[in-house]
C-alpha cells in the first residue's frame, strides 16, 4: 500500500514593511523633533485610524505548500514585529546571509533589515491576519490597522477573524549562525583592527553631526564628482566629512551611545567590523 505524499514546493514572495506619512517631506522637514507615521504599509497597502476600510495586501497560498517569504523593512524609522496568525516561521536568511534554520512565531525587523522565512500553509483553509506592529505607531490591529491577509486558495475574499498569539518563540538574534561560517580576518579583539574609527554622534539645534561635523548637501552628488577625477574625495565636503580607508584592511567602526549626554543623539552603541 502506497501512502500519498503531500505536495510541497517553495515559492518566493517579497513582503515589504513601510511607514506612511500623510504630509509631504517638505512639511515634515520643518518639524524639529520626533515624527510619527500615520500608518503601516505592507506591500504598499494599509489603513489608518479614522480612515476608510481600504483594500489590504493579500498573500495567496495553497494548503500544504511551503513558501519562502522575503521580508524587508523599508521604513524611515520604525521597527516592526512581524507575525502570521496560526503559523510559525523558519528563518533561513538574514541580511543576505544564509543561516542555520531557526523556528519563530514573531520576528522583529528593524529599518533596513531583511529576513527570509519558510512558512508552511498547514492550517485550515481560510483567511489569517498578517500583523506588523510598529514601535512608533499605535499597537492596535483593530479594523485591519498594521495588517495584511494570508489567504488560502478557496477562502472567501473577506477580512480574517483570527486572533493574535500566543507568541512563544521570539527571535534571538544572538543565536543566529551562518551556514557557511567563514573565518573573520584580523585579530578578534575590540580595538585591534588595522584601522579603528570612533564615530561620536551629536544633535545641536536640530542638526545631527558625526564627530562635530554635520552633513552639507553638495551641489553635485559626491559620487559623480569622484568619478570625474577632478578633485580628491576629501576636497568635496567640509573637513571631517569623508573618511578615506586603505584597501584590503580590517576596519572597525565604533558608535558610542550619546543620548544621555549634552547635545547627544538617540541611538547606539554600535560596533561594526568589516574588511
Amino acid at each position: 500500500m502506497l501512502t500519498p505524499v503531500k505536495k510541497k514546493k517553495k515559492e518566493n514572495t517579497i513582503i515589504t514593511l513601510a511607514d506612511w506619512y500623510h504630509n509631504s517631506s517638505l512639511i515634515l522637514n520643518e518639524i524639529n523633533g520626533d515624527i510619527t507615521p500615520n500608518s503601516t504599509l505592507i506591500n504598499g497597502r494599509g489603513r489608518y485610524s479614522g480612515g476608510p476600510s481600504s483594500p489590504l495586501s493579500v498573500i495567496n497560498v495553497e494548503k500544504d505548500l511551503r513558501y519562502r517569504f522575503r521580508i524587508i523593512n523599508m521604513s524611515c524609522a520604525p521597527w516592526f514585529n512581524f507575525t502570521i496568525d496560526g503559523h510559525r516561521m523558519t528563518v533561513i536568511e538574514a541580511d543576505g546571509v544564509e543561516i542555520e534554520p531557526m523556528e519563530v512565531d514573531s520576528l522583529p525587523v528593524h529599518a533596513g533589515q531583511r529576513y527570509s522565512v519558510i512558512v508552511t500553509a498547514d492550517q485550515e483553509t481560510g483567511n489569517y491576519w498578517i500583523r506588523a506592529s510598529a514601535n512608533l505607531l499605535s499597537q492596535t490591529f483593530e479594523g485591519g490597522l498594521n495588517s495584511a491577509i494570508l489567504r488560502y486558495e478557496g477562502a472567501p475574499e473577506e477580512d480574517p477573524a483570527t486572533e493574535a498569539g500566543p507568541y512563544e518563540l521570539d527571535l534571538n538574534e544572538s543565536l543566529l549562525r551562518p551556514l557557511d561560517n567563514e573565518d573573520v580576518p584580523g585579530v578578534h579583539e575590540i580595538g585591534k583592527a588595522d584601522v579603528n574609527i570612533n564615530l561620536v554622534s551629536g544633535l545641536v539645534d536640530g542638526w545631527f553631526n558625526i564627530n562635530n561635523v554635520s552633513f552639507t548637501d553638495p551641489a553635485v552628488p559626491v559620487l559623480l564628482q569622484i568619478l570625474s577625477g577632478a578633485r580628491h574625495a576629501s576636497q568635496l565636503l567640509p573637513t571631517g566629512s569623508v573618511y578615506e580607508l586603505p584597501p584590503n584592511k580590517v576596519i572597525e567602526l565604533s558608535i558610542p551611545a550619546t543620548d544621555g549626554e549634552i547635545n547627544g543623539a538617540t541611538g547606539g552603541p554600535v560596533s561594526i567590523r568589516y574588511t
